[in-house]
Formats: C-alpha cells, structure tokens, sequence
C-alpha cells in the first residue's frame, strides 16, 4: 500500500527561515500566525491527512464515485472523513473570522493544501473548490450574499463549484450559449449545460453552491457579455436553510483516467434560480478571482503528486534488491544490493526531490504574495505583491505541472515493472497527475497568456518585479566563495531567460506566431530560474546556519548536495530551451493542415 508523510520540517523551513513568516506576528493580518501556531496547525494538518484521508486514496481511485437518477455517491469512507475534516475545522483556515473562519493566512493553507493533494487529490478537490467559490463570493458578493453563503461555506456544511465549460467551448468562453433571464424580483433563470463540474454533485454537504457564468439576453457579444451567478442546490428557505430543490441537475458524471474519488459532472440549468454575483457583463472579473486561486491550487497539486511519487519511490529503491553496484558490492550480506546504489536510480529520485523542494519554496512564497495583496501595510506593497502573483501564477500552474506528471513517472520507473501495477499505487500518482496540466486553463495557454499578457503587463513592470530581486542578489552573493557552485549557474540561467525575453519582445512584435511558437520554451526557462533562485536563497540560508553551528546539520548538508544537484543537472537545461526558442515558428507553421 502506498505511503505518505507529510514534509512538515521542510515546510517550516520554508516558512520560517526563507519566507519570515514566524516574525510577521506583528503585521496586520499575521496577529494569529505565532511560531507556537504555525507549529500545531501543521502538525495537526499532518495528522489528519495522514491518517483519516490518504488510506482513502486508492479506495477512491478504485470505487470512483457513482451516479444513478442524477444523485451521486462518493467512494466509501469519504463522507465520514469529510465530516473528521469539517468537524476539525480545517474548511476555514485563512477565512476571516466574521464568517467563522480562523482568519490565518493564505500561506498556511497552501502549506495544508499540498499535503492533502499528495495524500489524496480528489478528495482534496471537494473543499479547494468551496475555498475558491467562497473566495469569490467574498470579493465580489454583496454584504447580504456574504452574509448568507460564507459561513455555512466557511463551516464545511455546503460546498461549492465553478461553472465555466460547456460541451462546445473551453477556453473560449465567449461562446457560451448558458442564458440568464433577469426576473421582475432582481433574481436570473439560468438555463444551459456545463461540463466537467469537479464536485459538481455529490452527498458530503447538505447544499452545493454553484458560481455559474451565463449571458444575460441583449448584453455584448463574446466575452464581454458574459456574468456570474450564485445558483444553489437547494433555494434557501425563510431561515436561509436549503428548502426547495432548485433547477440544476447532474445529468452524468464523467468516465475519466484519473482522479476517480472526485465526481466530474455534467450539471444542466433548467430555469435555476440565480442570482447576480458581481455586476451584470463583468463575470469575468469576479471568476478569475476564482479562477487564478485555482490555477495556483492546481500548480501545488502537480507538486504533490512528484512529492507523493517521491516518498514511495524511495522506499521501494532502498528495499528492492537487484543486481551489484558497478563500483562494487554494498550489501555483501544479500544477494544484490538495495536498487538506490545505482546512479540512474538515485538520478530519479535526485530530479525528483529537487524539483519538490525548490517548487514548494516558490509555491508558498506565492501563497504569501496572496496574503500580502490584501494584508501589505502600504499600497506599493500591495501593488508589487498583485503584479508579481500575476506574472508567476501562469509559471506555476504549468511549469509545476507539467513537471509533476513527468516526475510522477520518473519515480514510477524506479518500480520497474511494479510501477505499472495498480497496488503499489504508483500508477494512480501517474493518472491523477495528468489532468493538472489540462484543467484550470491547459498549459498551452498558460504559456501564451505569460508571453501574449502578463510579460507585456504595466509596461514591463510586473515582469521586472520578478528580475530585479534575482538581479540583485546575484550581484550581492556573486563575490561569496561559498555560494558561487550556486550563484555561478543562476547568474548564466538568469541571462539566458533575458536573452529569451528581449527575442520574444523583438520577434513577437513583427510576427506573432514567433511569440506563441517560442511560449512553452519560454515559460519552461522561467519556471528553472525561478526554482533556482529559490534554491539559491536556500543554499545561503543552509550555508550560514551551518557556519553557525546547528543541531540540524543532516537536514541543512542534504539541503545543499540537493541545491548542488539542481544546478549541475536541472538548471542547465534553460540553455537548450533557448536554442529552441531560437529556431523560431518558420518550420513549425510550414506544413498545410492537410499535410499532418
């Protein structure tokens, strides 16, 4: 059976000795956020992942969830888990108190996100989608919709969804043909058909909030005509308690690879009562609140399958006995040596550990960027905390991704071919993993929104957000003899990502599809040298401690043979993604259609 453990040590790590999070106490919006707390959430949040929901996971993946006459079942054991969750009160970490939240910060919850997607993703997704739907209710809802959705959200006891795709439009949601009729008591009819609803239907909370993207008749064309609307299960009651069942049904749930504990719906509006979140043509704007929530959670999924992945492929390769090591026996007591002695085994799970360490430092440093959005004491710290989310948030999404379904196999082939069996579970990380890179906006897309939108964003100036800070601690470490096997290589990365940026700004503006031919390269070098300088921060910090002197050398010396790994062998590979971009899009745009 496979294992987990949650990384709680390196998470507070992270926190504490990169991030600063244990001495922000003082900051508004961190009063809560103490050592001693920080401490007991993630230690409790270990607990209850560890042991109520990942021995679910391939009881999960196993059963799947079941649909009959449009009500659906979760597997078994998933609904009293949920309830151990709720009861908990894990649903509310970082909402605000007034609605029976626990008003820590966003940074937390990411920490307890990854650990429940390794432990078990699709069971996780059923309280990420509330958090994002009540995320937006909370910006863009009106003081009686807050009021009466977040804190029975907020509590567990209803859930939520986020309405987007329909069976002939994804991405292009200015196709939508789902309609809102407004009638004469300011309520909307929805009617239409959405699909690939996570969480769309099923039987842990005793009403579902849906946040759904309509046209109201007579708005504009395309995008620009499309709203949103909160759409209950079941129509609140005189004491807002579910009361009338509402018109949205599932139709079906989806047959899919992966993610098998996580219902995926068909939902159908038939005259559904909706009502107006936000203003009337400007959906968009409340969903991407939503919306980039979730492309962040979806980037920490990725992560969490390679960390989960990880855990069990190491246990396996110093278990598994097979063959002697070319550099002569280690085990002269068995009759082969445990399969870690080999050099491609530990170059697996070396590619592995680095990549999970450096994009936990970066996915919870973008977990503080959401904190300081709200919560910085001045308005050009709020402003530079926003634009720099946005320019990484697509980074995140896909570079993590993408990297955690290659890494979930990479770990997988340590098995051999107890990989492909479905017992040990491995197989199953490969599965779950892959629709990270296609939900929430396909990677594709993430590249062309950071090259097309988010470079060219302010001028620039989101973009040098991200530059000036890695710039000037090059400069400032590049003279430092214990740090230069770090800085060295993240200072020829970091020019080669530039020389990348100024060829797509002079190639993009004569031809367009030199910018969208060059994109996923692009974004894949700045996702390597965003890791790395996370992972150069991390070597000072390791190093400095262990001049020092520190009861924590083990952990620090394996920090830095880590660190040392990620620059020898990972980062190197910024320079055959510019060579690509290089090449241009004259041989990729060459062929008729006809011709493939």
């Amino acid at each position: 059976m496979p294992i987990y453990n949650a990384p709680v040590k390196d998470i507070k790590f992270i926190l504490n000795d990169l991030l600063g999070v244990d001495k922000m106490s003082n900051n508004p919006g961190f009063e809560d956020a103490t050592p001693d707390m920080i401490d007991a959430i993630l230690t409790e949040g270990a607990k209850i992942v560890e042991e109520v929901v990942q021995p679910l996971n391939q009881v999960g993946d196993t059963e799947g969830c079941t649909w009959k006459d449009g009500v659906v079942t979760t597997p078994t054991g998933f609904k009293e888990a949920y309830d151990a969750y709720r009861e908990g009160g894990w649903t509310g970490i970082d909402m605000p108190e007034e609605y029976g939240g626990q008003g820590l910060p966003h940074v937390i919850s990411t920490s307890l996100a990854e650990m429940m997607s390794s432990a078990n993703m699709a069971f996780g997704m059923y309280p990420g989608l509330t958090h994002g739907a009540s995320a937006a209710i909370l910006k863009h809802g009106t003081e009686e919709q807050k009021r009466t959705y977040l804190p029975r959200m907020t509590s567990g006891d209803w859930s939520g969804t986020m309405n987007l795709t329909e069976p002939h439009c994804g991405t292009d949601l200015g196709l939508m043909r789902t309609k809102a009729v407004p009638q004469d008591d300011g309520t909307y009819k929805v009617s239409g058909t959405k699909i690939f609803i996570s969480a769309g239907e099923h039987d842990m909370t005793e009403n579902i909030i849906h946040l759904v993207l309509a046209k109201i008749p007579g708005g504009p064309d395309g995008i620009k005509g499309v709203s949103l609307f909160i759409v209950p299960k079941f129509i609140l009651d005189e004491n807002e308690n579910p009361g009338t069942r509402n018109g949205v049904t599932c139709g079906s749930i989806e047959h899919k690879m992966g993610i098998h504990g996580n219902s995926t719906c068909v939902m159908n509006y038939e005259d559904a009562t909706g009502y107006l979140l936000g203003e009337a043509h400007k959906g968009m704007r409340a969903m991407f609140t939503m919306m980039n929530a979730a492309r962040l959670g979806v980037g920490i999924q990725g992560l969490s399958q390679a960390e989960v992945a990880y855990q069990n492929a190491v246990a396996y390769s110093k278990d598994r006995t097979q063959g002697r090591s070319i550099s002569g026996v280690k085990a002269p007591e068995k009759s082969a040596d445990p399969i870690i002695v080999h050099p491609d085994i530990r170059r697996n799970l070396l590619m592995c550990r680095a990549f999970t360490e450096g994009a936990r430092a970066l996915g919870l440093w973008a977990g503080l960027q959401v904190d300081l959005v709200d919560k910085h004491p001045d308005e050009a710290g709020r402003q530079i905390a926003d634009e720099s989310l946005g320019i990484l948030t697509p980074v995140i999404k896909a570079y993590f991704t993408d990297m955690g379904f290659e890494l979930a196999a990479t770990a997988q082939q340590c098995f051999g071919g107890h990989g492909y069996i479905h017992e040990w579970g491995m197989e199953q990380f490969v599965r779950d993993a892959r629709i990270t890179q296609i939900y929430e906006g396909a990677n594709g897309i993430q590249a062309l929104d950071l090259v097309g939108r988010k470079i060219p964003a302010n001028l620039g100036r989101s973009l040098r957000h991200f530059f000036h800070p890695v710039d000037e601690f090059i400069q400032e470490n590049m003279m430092n003899p214990e740090l230069k096997d770090f800085v060295i290589p993240l200072a020829k990365a970091f020019a080669k990502l530039q020389q990348g940026t100024a060829m797509l700004g002079e190639k993009g503006m004569k031809n367009p599809d030199e910018a969208g031919a060059a994109s996923t390269e692009y974004l894949r070098m700045f996702g390597l040298v965003a890791l790395g300088f996370m992972w150069v921060q991390m070597a000072k910090i390791a190093t400095e401690k262990l001049a020092e002197g520190t009861d924590d050398k083990e952990f620090l010396e394996t920090k830095l043979v880590t660190a040392r790994f990620f620059f020898e062998r990972m980062i190197p590979d910024v320079s055959s993604l510019l060579v690509k971009m290089s090449a241009g899009s004259k041989t990729m745009m060459a062929l008729d259609a006809e011709a493939f």
